[in-house]
């Protein structure tokens, strides 16, 4: 798996650092438009929301239906393990129980038992104007702290704008932005709703909410991959 080859000492020292990491190319052209092509198929979906209905931004994103199609579940399975380390590295930082099992699917059982049985990989479907309001993705009491998202169109070509944001209050400080432009095929990962930062004693949690800057022009879709289940 194309998981393997990322230099995660890296990943995790930006993760660190600035609550997101750009992520080395995990689809290639084949599956992104294979992937993006799935939109249109009804049965392939849950659920579909208007986000200017819900006054989330503007836009229309998909939740998968279950079981989720290739390659979708094999990227949520390589990834698992190789974010558990650092979820678990964040949350004893911050004295917190660390509840997540080493695999996926021993997880996702025990957010089913808490009734937490929805789906949530997602996809999302920009056009010009479109954007995404600054939010967190937390679904329920049962929560991984990373999630990733990986962007199924190529910056300057299939669309402008589009950047994926961060926002992140930090303690006694003005909030810090980042705008990172994902590149065709690569991932992001980033904190579901916080990460530790240091502070005079020890650590403290600093919240962070991601969005989508508005799409100048063209198309943008992109896929969400989260790794805890829905009430």
């Amino acid at each position: 798996m194309r998981t393997d080859t990322a230099d995660w000492p890296a990943i995790t020292h930006e993760l660190d650092e600035y609550g997101g990491a750009l992520l080395p190319r995990l689809l290639t052209d084949d599956e992104t438009a294979a992937i993006r092509d799935l939109y249109p198929v009804d049965d392939l979906f849950r659920a579909t929301v208007d986000m200017a209905r819900h006054r989330f931004g503007r836009g229309e994103y998909r939740y998968f239906a279950e079981p989720y199609p290739e390659p979708v579940e094999a990227l949520r399975q390589a990834l698992y393990p190789r974010l558990l380390p650092i979820a678990r590295d964040w949350w004893r930082k911050l004295g917190r129980p660390t509840p997540w099992p080493d695999t996926l699917d021993e997880w996702l059982d025990r957010c089913h038992a808490a009734g937490q049985t929805k789906s949530t990989a997602l996809l999302l479907k920009y056009g010009p104007g479109d954007w995404n309001a600054l939010h967190r993705d937390l679904y329920g009491d049962l929560v991984f702290p990373l999630q990733v998202v990986v962007n199924l169109m190529e910056p300057g070509v299939d669309h402008t704008g589009g950047e994926f944001l961060l926002l992140e209050q930090r303690p006694r400080a003005q909030s810090r932005g980042t705008a990172t432009l994902l590149p065709r095929g690569h991932g992001y990962v980033f904190t579901t709703r916080e990460r530790p930062v240091t502070a005079i004693r020890g650590w403290s949690a600093a919240p962070v909410r991601h969005g989508v800057s508005v799409v100048r022009s063209g198309q943008r879709y992109t896929l969400g991959l989260i790794f805890h289940d829905a009430a």
